[in-house]
């Protein structure tokens, strides 16, 4: 099916009515983030009412400075909101994710979801999907979308596009296909570099330094795989900062980060390996724990603690992720940093 098909689809399945709230996943990122704001302006552009929310926060520095340049676009999901809206759209991420505001009970109102990572059981029952696990961000899909609709793109919503698709393929260099490559180079000469470069460079707080002192202290090297204990978290995405930094260092092929934020351990994983299988690892360690999703070279996922001891919690995730990438138990987890 061609982009206009499914734009087609997309307009047909939200109609003139109640206004439409756009979810992302829990404390967006950048693709969600831009996902969501080109999801808005293109069904406004058709004369569809939209709210624009998310779930959790918007932690990571880069990502509150992009949401500052945007305008603050997306609300807080108020309480009692989801009861009361008509029609919601989920973009990246679905209703069985487990990454989103969506209860059980409410999943038979989502009436869109568009993504880019493997379809859950229960999407192919929404009247519009869009899911496209071999494509790096979801932020392409919505430019196809928006190029589809023949729509004028701002600079602002140019430049979040652009950011989410480099955020999500590491500037083209991780899971990204021709589609992503397309987009990206669509949307360059429409940014702008000037904001584009003050995100990115986006002033960090002391306590992240802090945070990072610690989970450098507490990482540790195991056959080509880095693990990372953060300890407690000021906001959840700081074990994907982690474990993105930690996927540079020389001879690791995966990384596993693990941090407690609130009442949950949040896991991020990494993977340097062509054949992806990140989120399998994470599946694989957190079954039956907490919740888990991702493709190929990146995942997360968590684990609600209940009580239990967070640090206990990690070192059995770590064993477990051990077993799944057949690495011996007994392995001696290598310092990272030498305490001399």
């Amino acid at each position: 099916m061609d982009p206009r098909e499914r734009l087609d689809r997309l307009l047909t399945v939200f109609g003139q009515g109640d206004p439409v709230l756009i979810l992302p996943h829990n404390d967006p990122d950048p693709d969600a983030i831009a996902s969501t704001l080109g999801l808005g302006q293109l069904l406004a552009g058709a004369g569809r009412s939209c709210e624009l929310a998310y779930g959790g926060i918007v932690g990571r520095a880069e990502n509150r400075a992009l949401v500052r340049y945007l305008g603050h676009p997306l609300h807080k999901l108020a309480s009692g909101e989801l009861r009361r809206s008509g029609a919601i759209a989920l973009v990246d991420t679905q209703p069985a994710a487990g990454n989103n505001p969506i209860s059980e009970s409410e999943a038979d109102r989502v009436r869109g979801v568009i993504d880019h990572h493997p379809q859950y059981e229960g999407t192919e029952s929404v009247a519009f999907s869009d899911i496209r696990p071999g494509i790096g961000a979801t932020s392409t899909i919505i430019t196809e979308y928006i190029q589809a609709a023949d729509l004028e793109i701002s600079p602002a919503l140019a430049t979040a596009l652009f950011y989410g698709i480099e955020t999500d393929t590491m500037g083209l260099g991780r899971g990204a296909s021709a589609d992503d490559a397309a987009a990206y180079f669509y949307l360059h000469p429409l940014i702008d570099t000037e904001a584009l470069a003050d995100i990115q460079r986006a002033q960090l707080p002391a306590a992240y330094f802090q945070s990072l002192r610690r989970a450098l202290d507490n990482s540790h090297l195991y056959d080509g795989l880095a693990v990372s204990y953060v300890g407690e978290m000021s906001y959840p995405d700081l074990a994907a900062e982690i474990a993105d930094l930690l996927l540079r260092l020389e001879g690791v092929r995966w990384v596993l980060s693990l941090g407690k934020y609130k009442d949950s351990l949040i896991l991020a994983a990494r993977s340097r390996s062509r054949r992806g299988g990140s989120g399998r690892l994470v599946r694989s360690i957190v079954a039956g724990r907490g919740t888990a999703g991702g493709h190929g070279v990146m995942a997360g996922g968590q684990v609600v603690l209940e009580g239990l001891d967070p640090e206990a919690v990690a070192a059995e995730l770590t064993r477990l992720a051990l077993a799944h990438l057949k690495i011996p138990e007994d392995t001696p987890g290598e310092p990272l940093l030498d305490d001399s």
